[in-house]
């Protein structure tokens, strides 16, 4: 088990005043089987008005408002999280199962595709061959290990918004893409799959009491039974270094800031996210 405190801060500079500005924010962890939240606070710099509920995917919201004139907005999320390997599956279904019109019914909204998780002919045959004459535990982890073996690690390729099809055909993309790519091959061979946002530990040795760079991260998980997380990027499963955010059908359900705002000119976003583990 780890504890890590994770530092993350968002600084939005207008290329003039604002004077008005209207915003969520998922930056708020969740206790849950693995992951306990030992301490949590969300700050913004200047706010007139917040509310916090939970979106519709069970996701922590922090909705605030800005009706003062500014010329930048800080969001500073804090946490402190303790994070255990996950156990697996205890009795994975089969494909019968997954099959079955209840069960469909009821994770139909993890089984239709949306506009950046929708896969292109391609990944839908190889996820067919490789799932062949496999159980559906063992299949998904075997799609996603062969998407990530065609997808290079390349950031900068892609945007926040790209769809799975043109990740794909660039061959290249970041944790994201890599994500959307797997959530829609599941769904093409009839895994439930969801898109999970967080933050990553970068160092698996990282010692006690060392503060360094994290990552925002993202990850997939599916159903077989129980809610299984991987993280294909990584080729690993989701462990002590994973802290979850949000779920949803993908980045678009879970984005850590969205919003608008009323005023000329530009703006400038600088993120910086720092994880020290505490233990």
């Amino acid at each position: 088990m780890s504890r890590l405190r994770v530092v993350h801060t968002s600084t939005f500079r207008y290329s003039g005043p604002v004077a008005a500005s209207y915003n969520e924010a998922r930056m708020t962890p969740l206790s849950q089987v693995g992951q306990t939240v030992l301490e949590s606070r969300v700050d913004v710099h200047p706010h007139t008005w917040w509310h916090e509920y939970r979106d519709y995917w069970g996701s922590a919201v922090t909705a605030f408002e800005v009706l003062a004139p500014h010329e930048s907005l800080v969001i500073t999320a804090e946490h402190v999280v303790e994070v255990a390997e996950r156990a697996p599956v205890r009795a994975p279904v089969g494909w019968d199962t997954l099959r079955g019109v209840e069960l469909r019914d009821r994770l139909a909204e993890f089984l239709a595709d949306t506009a950046t998780t929708e896969p292109p002919d391609e990944v839908v045959a190889l996820a067919r061959e490789v799932a062949d004459g496999l159980e559906p535990a063992q299949a998904a982890e075997a799609v996603c290990r062969a998407l990530r073996d065609r997808v290079d690690y390349i950031p900068g390729v892609t945007t926040a918004h790209t769809p799975a099809v043109e990740a794909w055909a660039a061959g290249a993309g970041v944790c994201q893409d890599i994500a959307h790519l797997a959530v829609g091959a599941l769904r093409s061979i009839g895994i439930p799959a969801r898109y999970v946002s967080g933050y990553l530990h970068p160092r698996v040795d990282g010692p006690v009491g060392e503060t360094v760079s994290g990552e925002s991260h993202a990850w997939v998980e599916w159903w077989v039974g129980e809610w299984t997380a991987y993280d294909p990027t990584n080729r690993v499963a989701v462990g002590e270094h994973h802290v979850v955010l949000a779920r949803g059908r993908s980045y678009d359900d879970v984005p850590p800031l969205r919003g608008i705002y009323a005023g000329a000119g530009t703006q400038e976003l600088d993120v910086e996210v720092r994880i020290t583990r505490e233990a």
